[in-house]
């Protein structure tokens, strides 16, 4: 399936399965994809910031890949980013050779004025290969990088390959109205966006002209059917949907724990066979998992 940009949809961030001794969990992964599929996504992300990308080696990263795209035939995004250059050249040509749609780069925290911002993603493009389709991931509460409406208008002008903004800035919903308005009137080449930050704000950024989410919410599944009725006009609907979400969904948003509140949840829906994550990574406590069944109980009732 072809992706660029009017890429529609939920494009799902997946975390990397692990067993409780850090290997990866290859059977949980197979069945992740699995769960994916069943929950109606358009296409997957993999090695982002939520799968633990860092705690990967080199070698483990590509047989995920591989594992990935032998399984299912969803597009896949892969992330590259990458200290330096070199490593980032070699995990995106073997993605690509490996049969996946397009690579995602965030920028590295070092930068900080426009000019560097810029020239960091043209170099970044040149590194990956100019005919790699790349997603653009704007995340400055955790990179800490701040790309201006007017950097990414740069960003895309200098580089054809860059079809996609995958949006997390917070709060971010003028940063979508101001793109839209730069393709308004003729500045900016077509562009999809989708949005992360666990879906946090996921009602009101398709009003302001999103295309979808690409983020790691547990309920896939609900993203699915709240990006299609908000793109039918089905307003009330929506907000319905997402509201019964919003307990669970704040406070599986905490820094530092929700990636821990995921996989729990993908355990107990069984898309995975356990919550752990590779050192260093945290853990819920005994109240925490509580609170969690307390909310995905109340979630059910509603829903």
């Amino acid at each position: 399936m072809a992706i660029g940009p009017d890429t529609k949809g939920v494009y799902t961030i997946a975390p990397t399965p692990f067993e409780a001794d850090g290997k990866i969990d290859w059977e949980s992964l197979d069945s992740m994809v699995d769960f994916y599929e069943r929950c109606g996504v358009d296409g997957m992300t993999i090695l982002g910031i939520m799968g633990e990308a860092p705690k990967l080696d080199a070698g483990e990263s590509i047989e995920i890949v591989k594992r990935v795209v032998a399984r299912t035939r969803l597009p896949v995004i892969v992330g590259v980013s990458a200290p330096g250059f070199a490593a980032m050249r070699s995990l995106a040509r073997a993605a690509m050779e490996l049969g996946v749609q397009g690579v995602m780069i965030a920028p590295p925290p070092a930068l900080r004025t426009d000019d560097q911002i810029v020239t960091y993603f043209r170099n970044a493009s040149e590194a990956a290969g100019e005919d790699v389709p790349f997603v653009l991931q704007d995340y400055p509460l955790t990179l800490s990088v701040i790309m201006t409406p007017a950097v990414i208008r740069r960003i895309v002008t200098d580089n054809p390959a860059c079809f996609m903004l995958k949006h997390e800035d917070w709060p971010g919903l003028e940063k979508i109205s101001a793109l839209r308005g730069f393709q308004n009137d003729g500045s900016l080449r077509p562009l999809s966006i989708l949005t992360g930050n666990g879906g946090l704000f996921l009602d009101f950024e398709m009003e302001r002209g999103a295309d979808g989410a690409m983020t790691g919410y547990a309920f896939p599944d609900m993203l699915v059917d709240m990006v299609k009725l908000s793109a039918a006009g089905e307003r009330d609907k929506a907000h319905d949907l997402f509201d019964a979400h919003l307990p669970y969904l704040r406070y599986e948003q905490q820094p530092g724990v929700g990636l821990a509140v995921r996989k729990y949840v993908m355990m107990k829906r069984g898309a995975i066979a356990s919550d752990a994550q590779r050192k260093p990574g945290s853990a819920l406590s005994g109240a925490a998992r509580q609170e969690v069944d307390y909310m995905l109980m109340r979630l059910e009732s509603r829903v």
